[in-house]
């Protein structure tokens, strides 16, 4: 009975040691399953190398990804030779239609870039009647500069005249007599031209008129002895004409030359 007894105590013992190494090991579990918020912090918050890696995508990505290939570039910047051809390359007739100006507009060209003295009012002794070179334009304009007391003069005048006679009346044809002397005046050449039947247009130049003459063509245009005479064609360009007397024969090969253009 005692020994009964002694091992019912010891087995009580034993569940009593039992039950209290089982409630002390539950502060311990809960612990255990509980994570510290260090590691809480450590679970949720990820390291800087860890944003590094999933965020930033490395330098050979990221190049890959912007920088096209040179012949993804050149198949999306270069156009086909066709199409630069079909871009840049006018057609005739569009070249025509922008470089070429009408016949208006190279008269008006012409016309604005005309000496002064073209425009400048002279008057013809013969007839009394005012008139400017510029009028004539479109027409063939055989210019003589002379001088009353000039005998060379007289003499190439006797060959215009025979000119005239040699070329018929002609609309497109004007002849014209300057008196580049200022001390002769419209009466004096009048008289000159009448007395020996000069009936082409005569008058005298103004200072400025055989001032800008000279200028342009030369001082031997206000030489009268020289027999200086210039055409100007139907586009209203002066075209000098050797020194010396000319022969009615010499006049007609010159002034049909010019007439021919632009008939």
């Amino acid at each position: 009975m005692n020994i009964k007894r002694g091992l019912l105590g010891i087995i009580v013992l034993a569940m009593v040691l039992a039950a209290c190494s089982t409630t002390a090991a539950k502060p311990d579990a809960v612990m255990k399953e509980s994570p510290t918020a260090e590691v809480m912090m450590e679970k949720a918050t990820p390291t800087a190398d860890a944003m590094m890696k999933k965020d930033a995508p490395t330098a050979e990505a990221m190049m890959a990804k912007e920088t096209p290939t040179a012949d993804a570039m050149m198949t999306k910047e270069t156009p086909t030779a066709d199409a630069m051809m079909s871009k840049a390359t006018a057609t005739p007739d569009a070249m025509m239609a922008k470089s070429t100006p009408t016949a208006d507009a190279m008269m008006g060209k012409d016309a604005m870039s005309a000496p002064a003295w073209f425009n400048a009012k002279l008057t013809d002794v013969n007839t009394g009647k005012s008139f400017q070179v510029a009028d004539f334009q479109g027409k063939v304009v055989l210019v003589e500069t002379m001088a009353v007391w000039c005998t060379t003069c007289l003499q190439q005048q006797g060959q215009v005249q025979t000119l005239r006679g040699l070329l018929g009346q002609r609309d497109d044809l004007v002849i014209v007599a300057l008196d580049i002397d200022p001390n002769e005046n419209d009466s004096t050449l009048k008289t000159h031209a009448n007395r020996r039947g000069f009936d082409w247009m005569y008058a005298v130049a103004s200072a400025d008129v055989a001032r800008e003459i000279g200028k342009l063509y030369g001082d031997q245009f206000l030489n009268p002895p020289s027999a200086p005479m210039f055409i100007i064609d139907r586009q209203g360009k002066v075209h000098p004409l050797q020194f010396g007397v000319k022969s009615a024969q010499d006049l007609k090969t010159a002034v049909e030359s010019f007439l021919k253009q632009g008939a």
